[in-house]
């Protein structure tokens, strides 16, 4: 599962992503400078497992990572593939869901692709680009399916439907994540269509350093313009962010974020919400050699959970062992919560609650 970073030129993408993945993409003040996709496997901070560090003290730690995706600035044209359009719109169909990054700071040393500040312009450049490139294959599509529908193909008029109501909405300037499926059939269709507009968004307003904990001017006009998006809106301080990574060590980082105001980097918001956005959740296994953090979709049953340490565990699941998180810290070891009654045996149908505690019995 991947996030892309989408954004006009010189919004800050590449430096955000710099911070993220502490990869280093080049960062310059032109547009394109970032061509091929940069793509950063980021460990997503979670007080948990370092609470469960303490307790067991294991040999070795491993965090969950979510992977982020440094696609190269969008222009207006690029539905029609002005700039680099069709490559990076395919960069951005192949990522889950989509980080946009909108630039809410003045700084007359930073060029603006469009000559001055002002992120709504910008974010709607940046959709109708991608409206666009949906309007266009939601029609291609129609194409195909308008003559079976014709016949009476039950399927195809099933389709059909729902490929109108996209396109009447996308014609409305209104993305498609807008439509909401009517019932299994149609979900499973929307999924098939692999529309750029249906995936889920989050905008990260990259401030000026003062701006970083209550925001601005132009952070209030975001939140006024996606108030009926049902997407989170991030505030961000790129450059701070960028001189904060440079720093050697971890008490330095936390004075300068104490004299900014913040209490963490929103660098490790941003993850989090990514990692939430794309619709992941964690369980823990807690072993003396290991204690680790495991990504899986969020409403995984165990079988599945288990599947995602090795296929033979879920081809050969016969139960799973449950401590939930808090109870594990509130009794300290795996011995004294099955003392205290709380150390469950769960069958095939358990579906994983995010902060489980797990081990898994198999035979294969």
């Amino acid at each position: 599962m991947k996030a892309g970073i989408v954004g006009l030129p010189n919004v800050g993408k590449s430096t955000l992503f710099n911070c993220l993945s502490n990869a280093k993409a080049q960062s310059a003040n032109f547009p394109f400078c970032t061509i091929e996709p940069n793509i950063g496997v980021v460990n997503v901070p979670d007080p948990r497992i370092e609470k469960l560090e303490e307790l067991v003290k294991p040999e070795r730690v491993q965090m969950a990572t979510v992977d982020i995706v440094d696609i190269a600035g969008l222009v207006k044209g690029a539905s029609k593939g002005e700039g680099l359009g069709n490559q990076f719109l395919g960069n951005i169909r192949e990522c889950n869901a989509i980080i946009h990054v909108l630039r809410c700071f003045d700084n007359d040393n930073i060029v603006h692709v469009d000559g001055n500040v002002n992120p709504i312009r910008d974010k709607e450049t940046i959709d109708i680009e991608l409206q666009l490139k949906d309007l266009e294959n939601v029609e291609k599509r129609l194409e195909k399916v308008n003559r079976a529908a014709k016949t009476g193909n039950k399927e195809a008029q099933t389709e059909k439907a729902l490929l109108d109501r996209i396109r009447e909405t996308l014609l409305q300037a209104k993305s498609a994540r807008t439509v909401t499926p009517q019932n299994n059939d149609e979900e499973i269709l929307m999924e098939g269509f692999q529309l750029i507009t249906a995936k889920p968004v989050l905008y990260v307003c990259n401030v000026d350093e003062n701006s970083a904990v209550s925001g601005n001017k132009y952070v209030d006009q975001v939140r006024e313009l996606v108030k009926d998006e049902d997407a989170e809106v991030i505030i961000l301080s790129v450059g701070a962010e960028a001189d904060i990574t440079e720093l050697e060590s971890y008490e330095e980082r936390q004075v300068f974020l104490e004299d900014m105001g913040l209490t963490e980097p929103g660098a490790s918001v941003l993850i989090r919400a990514a990692y939430k956005l794309l619709k992941q959740q964690t369980y823990f296994t807690a072993g003396v050699k290991e204690v680790r953090a495991w990504t899986i979709d969020v409403g995984s049953t165990a079988p599945q959970a288990a599947g995602v340490i090795h296929t033979d565990f879920e081809k050969g699941f016969i139960r799973a062992e449950v401590i939930a998180y808090e109870d594990f810290v509130q009794y300290g070891s795996e011995a004294k919560c099955k003392e205290a009654g709380k150390f469950k045996v769960e069958g095939k149908e358990y579906i994983v609650k995010d902060g489980d505690v797990m081990h898994f019995r198999f035979n294969v």
